[in-house]
């Protein structure tokens, strides 16, 4: 049974991270015969990574479903997986191509997604409520026994990515994490390579009908973990736990080892942060805004780990751990500065 994956979005962070784990990793690579990438911006670096391990890179002219329906279909793609691009136009670029693989009948189709977004509001959170809509042209065709899109279709809502925590890392390193969350609500942020390792597996699974039976037709909700044993925090029991703005700096200044702050911003403080910050593109900025705005609503109190444990067999990263892992970008400039003077 071949598997041709097409992924969508490859110059993103999420889209090269799937198809880096299909070109590099061995549990991946061998269940696969070829990976290719939609970019809208194929020349980027990412593309040209993707391109040196062993990928193919198809230019992404949205504009009209015909012409995409012939990319994929020349492609030779059975498999597809959609991501949401960073760009203005990210709804109808995504509901283009949605529509374009139902037309090409790749037969198995994997969304994307984001966790959150049935809670949105579409007045309020317009950017996230968005992914509502995407999600049930993607898993209407499950209903439609004469469109081979439907036989496999899978969504995936990933939780807010904690690598978004890196546009606060000029704070972090005077000691603050300046966010838009109130002092009370909770979030459960994912490492990105954990949403990227749970998209391999299903991409990667086969069943009769096409992705495997354990994946094939699901909703997947997936969040992060969050473990702490910290004097100021009481636990009456180990597992997972959501987290405050003052847990995740308490998370962090475990990890880092010096003091970090939670700082409760306003939204109009926020969106001046991130827009001399974050290199993204304005509509992704919303959709943080938006997001942080739900955790204020109180409507990301929960987290979802069991998909993740059932699919990978591991636990999603722990935040304490992803902390560690961008150490430098977060510990505050006088703890660089001695690290690099005593020459480690």
């Amino acid at each position: 049974m071949s598997r041709n994956i097409c992924i969508s979005a490859v110059d993103g962070q999420t889209g090269f991270l799937i198809a880096e784990l299909f070109l590099t990793d061995p549990k991946f690579s061998t269940k696969v015969d070829s990976v290719c990438g939609l970019s809208l911006h194929p020349t980027s670096a990412k593309c040209k990574e993707i391109q040196k391990l062993g990928g193919i890179i198809i230019p992404h002219k949205p504009g009209k479903v015909k012409d995409m329906v012939k990319t994929l279909k020349e492609s030779g793609a059975d498999t597809l997986c959609v991501i949401p691009p960073s760009h203005k136009d990210k709804f109808d670029i995504t509901i283009e191509l949605v529509t374009a693989g139902k037309k090409a009948e790749v037969p198995n189709v994997c969304l994307i997604s984001s966790a959150g977004a049935d809670m949105a509001d579409a007045k309020k959170q317009p950017r996230l409520r968005e992914f509502i809509d995407i999600e049930q042209l993607v898993m209407e065709a499950k209903g439609d026994p004469n469109t081979p899109t439907g036989t496999s279709p899978v969504v995936i809502r990933a939780g807010f990515y904690a690598e978004n925590l890196l546009n606060y890392s000029v704070q972090a390193q005077e000691g603050s994490l300046p966010l838009p969350i109130g002092p009370k609500h909770k979030f459960a942020p994912i490492a990105l390579g954990d949403v990227a390792l749970v998209a391999a597996h299903v991409l990667s699974g086969k069943g009769k009908h096409g992705f495997d039976d354990k994946h094939r037709g699901q909703l997947i909700v997936l969040t992060g973990e969050f473990l702490i044993s910290m004097s100021s925090i009481q636990l009456t029991s180990a597992g997972p736990m959501l987290a405050a703005g003052e847990e995740l700096a308490e998370a962090a200044t475990q990890a880092l080892g010096t003091e970090m702050q939670f700082e409760d911003i306003s939204e109009a403080e926020a969106k001046r942060v991130l827009h001399a910050q974050a290199a993204s593109d304005a509509s992704e900025l919303q959709y943080l805004l938006e997001y942080y705005s739900l955790v204020k609503e109180g409507k990301t109190n929960y987290i979802s780990t069991c998909a993740f444990h059932d699919i990978t067999g591991q636990h999603p990263q722990e935040l304490v751990d992803f902390f560690k892992v961008y150490a430098n970008e977060f510990k505050p400039q006088h703890a660089n500065k001695k690290r690099k003077t005593n020459g480690s």
